[in-house]
């Protein structure tokens, strides 16, 4: 399927790419309102119907991905609210094998991600896998997230790689078609993020199902 002589560079998505994308729906989704309501007095639900449309109208912006702008926002310690739940975060199946792999073939091998750096650093450590990557970009650190055409200006700044040798797996498909737009050659969708959830239907981007389809 893939032509790994005509690639130099490999941009690897985080959350719901190489790590299971459980850890922070369950958060966000179930774990967060859960406290939240708690604090101010609501069910689950209704907390769910307050916070959901608020999280909502932020998808795709840098606030969206920082703990900070929401713990100021909901007067919470996001951060350490998801030490309650880091238990969770694991990688999707074959992520070691794949690292090692690009590895061993002598391939520029570039996280590139949404998180925040603080939640970044407990997934890197927990997961130990910062060790098989040549560059960590966080968002956070250029200024702009993925979804955006800014970030991918930024990025050419701090990682020289050619759009027509690279290869960009993720699991957003909003982020797939800025990293299209921008040139990036070749791209690759996740079917399933989310380990407790079923295979997502197909999309406009080849999806794979886990990473022995590509190595």
């Amino acid at each position: 399927m893939i032509n790994w002589d005509e690639i130099e560079t490999v941009m690897l998505d985080m959350d719901g790419t190489l790590l299971d994308l459980h850890f922070d729906n369950y958060f966000w989704q179930e774990y967060l309102p859960e406290c939240w309501g708690r604090l101010n007095g609501l069910e689950i639900d209704a907390a769910k119907a307050v916070l959901t449309p608020r999280f909502k109208s932020m998808e795709g912006t840098l606030a969206w991905y920082c703990l900070d702008y929401w713990s100021d926002e909901l007067d919470m310690d996001i951060f350490m609210l998801k030490h309650d739940v880091e238990h969770l975060i694991k990688t999707r199946p074959y992520t070691i094998e794949l690292l090692c792999k690009l590895n061993e073939m002598d391939k520029k091998v570039v996280l590139v991600t949404n998180s925040h750096e603080k939640i970044l650093d407990v997934k890197l450590e927990k997961t130990e896998i910062k060790e098989y990557f040549d560059f960590v970009v966080s968002a956070h650190e250029l200024g702009s997230p993925k979804e955006h055409m800014e970030f991918w200006k930024l990025l050419s700044n701090t990682v020289q790689f050619s759009q027509e040798k690279t290869l960009f797996i993720d699991d957003n498909l909003t982020v797939l078609q800025t990293a299209q737009d921008y040139g990036i050659r070749y791209l690759l969708s996740i079917a399933r993020p989310d380990s407790q959830l079923p295979e997502r239907s197909s999309t406009d981007y080849f999806s794979i199902k886990d990473f022995r389809e590509i190595f």
